[in-house]
This record gives structure tokens, C-alpha cells and sequence, in this order.
């Protein structure tokens, strides 16, 4: 008798809370100023989310300068350096900064040590959205460390004058196996004064592992410009998983991956809705998948207010409908 065909269904996974923020703010932006509203590169990495918005009337670019003067421009949830604040400014463009409060945290420790003068070793991905804008933070103090690899690389002034910081979306065991090499060349480098790797990061990754082991194969739901979402797969294949693959929606995943497989494990990154989570499932029941196990290892409760520029004209908004009636 052949084995159940099962579905092991990862929680947490999908929108953590600052995704959830910056989706949000878009929309709510949209809903208060009119569209257009201009985004400053993707507000998260998912093509549906962003394909959603553009539909809504969210403008995507890449540079403020693509902005018309005067326009509402939303900063992306990945975070931007100093100098695209000033150039918004500069062009008299009303900015909404949808920046996530964890990237937040990483960009005001690359400033306060900076301010103390010690060389930052940034962990994280060459060219990443998230990684540019902490890094233009104290770009003449900040070194990237582009995984275990690039250590050697890594040049200090002071050894006793060093500290690590990274960008949220790493794997966790990639990040520590980093951390580990740099403190055989640097015994007295710093660690951040709290965890740099966001809880939603960790989160997603620790149930990936918990359940690994026990799927044939694990799909992810996300697109493959998110780091999380990539990660995941990842920490999957490394865990006990025959096999692991990154779709954008169900119709992309190839039946040749299921031949054979009695349990399929299912996540999603980040910045990815839960309705299409929701269509991997149907794909997979129609193909014999029915069982559903949800595996909740924690609970999330986090949320994030909106940006305070926004929150502000939303209270404006109400005040002025309420003396118009």
C-alpha cells in the first residue's frame, strides 16, 4: 500500500509585519493622495504584490529623479541611504518612508558606530537594495562580508575597533558561519548590541528546518529577487529535503517534482500573500496532496504602525471630513 500523500504547511510564513506596513502604506497612500503614487524600486520583493499595486495606481521607478516634482514618493520597505532622502527633498517631493522598522535598527547602529569611529563589517549580499542603503549610511566606515568566502578579504584599522551588523534577510547558519571565520581573523570583533537577522527571517527559516527532513520536496512560494525567500529553499535542501524549488505562483510548479513524493512541504517568503500559498495547496490536492498538517513551531504577534508622515495626513483627512459635515 503506497503512503498517504501528505502537505507539511509551514507557519509563520507570508507577510511579516514590516512587509505587511509597507504594502499597507502604499495602499492606504493611494486611497488619501490619488493615484499616481511613485514607489521607489519595488516596495517588496514579490511580483504579484508589486504587479497588484501597479494595477491600483502605484507608480514603480528606480530613481527619485524619475519622480515628477512635487508627487508622493513611497521608499521601499528595504530602506534607502541618507542621499535619497536629501534628493527627494531636493526635488520637493513628499516622501513617505516605508522603510521596515528592523532595517531601521541596522541603519542607526551603522551610525552610532560610525560616530565611534570602528570599521562596520556589513554581512550581507553585494548589490541587495538593503545592503546599499545601510551601507550609505557611513559608507567611508562600512565594508561589505559577502558571506564565509570573502573574509579574507576584510582589511581593519583596528582590530579592537570592530563590529559586525548584517543585512536582516540572511540565512541565520550562512550569517554565523561568516561571523565565526571573521572572529578566527579578528578574536576582538564586536557583535551588534541585538540580533540583526529579523524574528520573521528566523522564524521562517526554523520551521523550514523543524520539517525538512521529513519532505521529498519543498516548494516556497516567493520570487527570486527575495532574499528570504531564496534562503529558504536553502536552509530546506541543507536540512534532510530531497529537493526544494522557488515559485512565483502554482502554475509554475512542474509535476516532475512530486513523482515519488509522499510529503510535500509548503512556505512562502516575506513578501508573499497568502492567497497564493492558498493556490499552491489547491494544486497540489488536485494532484493527491489532500492531507494538510499546518506546523506552527511560534506564534507572531508583531505589528508595525504606519510611516508618521502618513499617519499624520490621515488624521489631517479625518479632521477635515468631520468639521465638513
Amino acid at each position: 500500500m503506497a503512503d498517504p500523500k501528505r502537505v507539511l504547511l509551514a507557519k509563520p510564513r507570508g507577510y511579516c509585519a514590516g512587509v505587511d506596513r509597507a504594502v499597507e502604506t502604499v495602499e492606504q497612500a493611494l486611497e488619501l493622495y490619488g493615484a499616481p503614487v511613485y514607489v521607489r524600486k519595488e516596495i517588496v520583493h514579490n511580483r504579484h504584490v508589486v504587479e497588484t499595486l501597479s494595477s491600483k495606481g502605484a507608480v514603480f521607478v528606480e530613481e527619485n529623479a524619475e519622480v515628477p516634482t512635487g508627487s508622493v514618493v513611497v521608499f521601499s520597505a528595504h530602506g534607502v541611504a541618507p542621499e535619497v532622502h536629501d534628493q527627494a527633498a531636493e526635488r520637493g517631493l513628499k516622501a513617505i518612508d516605508a522603510t521596515c522598522p528592523l532595517v531601521t535598527k541596522v541603519h542607526q547602529e551603522a551610525r552610532r558606530f560610525a560616530r565611534d569611529d570602528y570599521d562596520i563589517l556589513l554581512i550581507g549580499h553585494d548589490g541587495h537594495e538593503e545592503v546599499i542603503g545601510t551601507s550609505g549610511e557611513a559608507p567611508d566606515h562600512i565594508q561589505l562580508v559577502d558571506g564565509p568566502d570573502s573574509v579574507d578579504k576584510v582589511t581593519v584599522r583596528d582590530p579592537e575597533k570592530v563590529v559586525w551588523l548584517s543585512q536582516t534577510t540572511l540565512s541565520v547558519d550562512e550569517t554565523l558561519e561568516t561571523v565565526d571565520r571573521l572572529k578566527q581573523r579578528l578574536p576582538m570583533l564586536q557583535s551588534p548590541p541585538s540580533d540583526d537577522i529579523c524574528y520573521a527571517t528566523q522564524n521562517r527559516q526554523q520551521v523550514i528546518k523543524d520539517i525538512a527532513a521529513d519532505c521529498d520536496v519543498v516548494i516556497v512560494v516567493g520570487s527570486r529577487n527575495s532574499s528570504n525567500s531564496v534562503r529558504l529553499v536553502e536552509v530546506a535542501v541543507q536540512h534532510g529535503a530531497r529537493a526544494g524549488h522557488l515559485v512565483d505562483f502554482a502554475h509554475e510548479i512542474d509535476d516532475a517534482w512530486l513523482e515519488g513524493a509522499s510529503t510535500v512541504g509548503v512556505s512562502s517568503g516575506a513578501s508573499v500573500p497568502d492567497n497564493l500559498v492558498a493556490d499552491v495547496l489547491a494544486y497540489l490536492a488536485e494532484r493527491g496532496f489532500g492531507e494538510v498538517e499546518e506546523v506552527e513551531p511560534v506564534v507572531e504577534k508583531l505589528t508595525f504602525a504606519l510611516p508618521r508622515e502618513l499617519v499624520r495626513d490621515l488624521k489631517a483627512a479625518e479632521l477635515a471630513k468631520a468639521e465638513a459635515k
